[in-house]
């Protein structure tokens, strides 16, 4: 019991850091998104995946030798998808707004990452009593964001009638944001079918905590190229590439490398939270991950002022959904009793 507690807490931390990453953001006016975008690429998912899975992991190159190339190459097709679903997530914000998007996507992902590995790990379980009161979290989970989309929602029209922006084309949008929540659950994927290499790991000496960097390495480089690609048509695109060279800006590579270890940091300490968990590691802790990053991220905007001028009732539908996800957190933690 002390291990999971240990768990959640660790959680509770990756959730915080998750939700705050981009808020370094903020200080990049002089660079487009795609700008800040590609350095914070560079730095999460090609600089520091292999600074801390060779820092961390003894004879790395013979643990991948050593384990099915098919399963390698599974954890990469993984990342790949996931790096796809961050394309999408920016051009569901670019049609319906981030936090209506924000919402979907970490709604869906919060299900099928949790539910997927479920039925394919523990087909035993689904009936049993930890089954059943995981499915009732993840269900929580779902409508606390269902609830904090559509207070993301009223608050975007609010602020679109006094801006007076265009209306946001909601087809397209949806449809980017739902499959972007599909991709983004299978970073979880990743994590919970790469168990050869979290057990090769630890057979070469690598401590239990950091046997999960066998598996980010792979993913997260995967997950780069998508990233890169989108980055770079848009620098061409937008002829914004000459923005680096602006004076005032080389503060902004720190910046983004700030964002860059806030979210490589949290991904790493979920990875460390699921071995804290036990088995049911990625089932439960991926729906606690993602109601975390909600919670945090609502508590943020408040704070930040993102809610003024939407009025007051987009702000107390907001407060519904996230009393609703912190009841999830409640339930999935009570979950862990009975796995």
């Amino acid at each position: 019991m002390h291990q999971t507690a240990v768990g959640f807490f660790i959680l509770l931390v990756a959730g915080v850091m998750n939700a705050s990453f981009t808020l370094p953001m903020k200080f990049t006016r002089n660079w487009n998104w795609e700008n800040t975008w590609l350095v914070w690429t560079l730095f999460a998912l090609v600089i520091f995946p292999p600074l801390a899975a060779f820092a961390t992991i003894p004879q790395l190159g013979q643990l991948y030798g050593e384990v099915a190339t098919g399963l390698v190459i599974t954890v990469a097709i993984f990342g790949a998808g996931w790096g796809i679903a961050q394309v999408l997530f920016g051009l569901a914000v670019d049609s319906i707004g981030i936090a209506l998007t924000f919402s979907i996507v970490l709604g869906i992902s919060a299900a099928v990452g949790s539910v997927i590995p479920l039925i394919r790990l523990h087909p035993e379980k689904l009936l049993t009593t930890g089954g059943l009161i995981t499915f009732a979290g993840v269900a929580l989970v779902i409508v606390g964001v269902a609830i904090c989309a559509v207070a993301g929602r009223r608050r975007e029209e609010a602020m679109a009638v006094r801006d007076g922006r265009p209306k946001a084309n909601m087809g397209r949008g949806l449809a980017f944001a739902i499959l972007c929540g599909f991709g983004a659950a299978l970073v979880n994927f990743g994590l919970a079918f790469g168990g050869p290499l979290l057990e090769g790991a630890k057979r070469h000496g690598a401590a239990e905590l950091w046997a999960g960097n066998a598996v980010w390495l792979p993913l997260m480089l995967a997950g780069s190229i998508p990233n890169l690609v989108y980055c770079m048509y848009l620098l061409n695109k937008n002829k914004t590439a000459d923005r680096y060279g602006r004076p005032g800006t080389a503060s902004y590579w720190f910046l983004a490398a700030v964002m860059a270890f806030f979210w490589f940091a949290s991904t790493a300490l979920y990875g460390i939270a699921t071995g804290k968990l036990g088995s049911w590691g990625t089932i439960l802790g991926w729906p606690l991950f993602m109601s975390l990053i909600v919670i945090t991220a609502s508590i943020l905007g408040i704070i930040t002022g993102e809610w003024k001028g939407s009025g007051k009732q987009p702000l107390r539908i907001q407060v519904g959904g996230v009393v609703v996800l912190v009841l999830a957190v409640f339930v999935l933690a009570a979950a862990s009793r009975w796995v």
